[in-house]
């Protein structure tokens, strides 16, 4: 067995996510079991544990908390069970003195990792060093909590909070900002604090931006769907898929509806490229999903065209179950290629534009379900009823829709809704 086992970043990433060592699980030296989780890491879409490799002495750590990792890359090592071993029979046969062996054959790898090991408060990382200036702190009256006493992020609003750190001395009032006069508090700027980024608010952030302003030309088009099918439906089936242990959402049959718009317009399940247009054969789903503390995570149905109802439900109903319980794996959100934002389900009536999740090519919003008074034809005569009814939009990358294809997508879209067969 080699001297000492790797520890290495997943090998395995979504497309276009950045990851960052969130935090070590195991403090330097500590005992390390095989397949005990070691490090958490944090992309843009899921927070994933890394198992240690083998059992032995975490070693050594070449990646501290909060920096960004790339896939494969190597984080830190573990001292094998061989070595541990080599050591302490090195240790039995050097003749120590009495009740000296145990101790040093104990701590040889820790020792050896301490050596190479970093100080308490050193090599910090750039969030830690502008947190700590802009809270005007000092690192020495910080108390680390990471690896060999490493101050993390954590530690600083920790002690920006009251726990015992000492400011800076203060800005000589020449150095001071001046205030805005339109300050309510005697002319003084208002109270505030801040909130650290996490990495996938960042990577959103730097998404939604880069996806707007610098890669597709967004357009919008707006219709309006009947749900009054779509809702007798479901009132008729609903707790045959209750009794099989599933609940049955709207969100299964605007799935199914936008399979059958891609299916009238495939160009909207594509990618755009400078040389081709790449329509995939296959139809991913990806569905927008709010998760508290973390923000938007977009978890992917795959093989949606492939499904009946009650395997769209179920599908549905496991992704978001473990988005919100934050145990989605980088499967659960690799490989969409058209996505639905069910906005709607917190109160909001339109949204537009809805920024595209590159590199796909379209996205579907579904606006708040509510009963509207419409004009309806019966005969030849007209009425006014009251209907069950919601905006719908489609926003796309102009490059690779022109109007009358997404207005095509988006009538086959609302004539599912509508006609659902009972």
């Amino acid at each position: 067995m080699s001297a000492s086992l790797d520890i290495r970043a997943p090998a395995e990433q979504t497309e276009g996510t950045r990851s960052q060592l969130l935090r070590w699980l195991k403090r330097l030296g500590e005992r390390v079991e095989a397949n005990e989780p070691l490090i958490e890491i944090e992309t843009d879409k899921v927070t994933v544990e890394v198992a240690a490799p083998g059992s032995g002495v975490l070693a050594e750590v070449l990646k501290q908390e909060q920096e960004e990792i790339a896939p494969g890359e190597l984080l830190g090592r573990i001292a094998s069970e061989a070595t541990l071993a080599r050591q302490t029979a090195a240790a039995n046969t050097a003749a120590p003195a009495p009740g000296a062996v145990s101790q040093g054959a104990a701590t040889s790898a820790v020792s050896a990792a301490a050596a190479r090991a970093p100080a308490p408060g050193a090599a910090l990382s750039p969030a830690v060093r502008r947190l700590l200036a802009e809270h005007r702190l000092s690192a020495d009256a910080v108390a680390g909590s990471g690896p060999n006493g490493r101050i993390t992020v954590e530690d600083v609003l920790r002690a920006a909070a009251g726990a015992g750190a000492q400011p800076l001395p203060a800005v000589p009032a020449a150095a001071a900002p001046r205030a805005d006069p339109d300050d309510t508090a005697a002319g003084s700027a208002p109270r505030s604090h801040r909130v650290p980024h996490s990495a996938v608010r960042r990577r959103i952030a730097e998404h939604m931006t880069q996806s707007l302003l610098h890669t597709a030309p967004h357009v919008t088009t707006v219709f309006e769907a009947d749900l009054a099918a779509v809702l007798k439906d479901r009132a008729r089936r609903r707790e045959e898929f209750a009794q099989r242990g599933v609940p049955l959402t709207l969100t299964a049959y605007f799935v199914q509806a936008a399979v059958a718009a891609i299916g009238a317009v495939p160009e909207a399940n594509s990618r755009w490229s400078d040389s081709a247009l790449e329509i995939y054969d296959e139809i991913h789903i990806g569905i927008a999903t709010a998760v508290e503390g973390t923000g938007l995570v977009v978890p992917v149905l795959h093989d949606a065209g492939e499904r009946d109802l009650f395997a769209v439900a179920q599908g549905l109903d496991e992704l978001v179950n473990r988005a919100r319980a934050g145990k989605l794996t980088p499967a659960d959100v690799r490989g969409g290629t058209f996505t639905i934002s069910n906005h709607g389900v917190s109160g909001s009536l339109l949204a537009a534009p809805i920024i595209i999740n590159q590199p796909q090519s379209a996205i579907l919003g579904i606006g708040k379900l509510e009963k509207r008074a419409v004009v309806v034809e019966e005969g030849d005569e007209q009425k006014i009823a009251v209907r069950p009814r919601c905006y719908v939009t489609l926003t796309l990358d102009h490059r690779v829709m022109d109007g009358h294809q997404a207005n095509r997508f988006m009538q086959t879209f609302v004539e599912r809704l509508a006609d659902w067969p009972s």
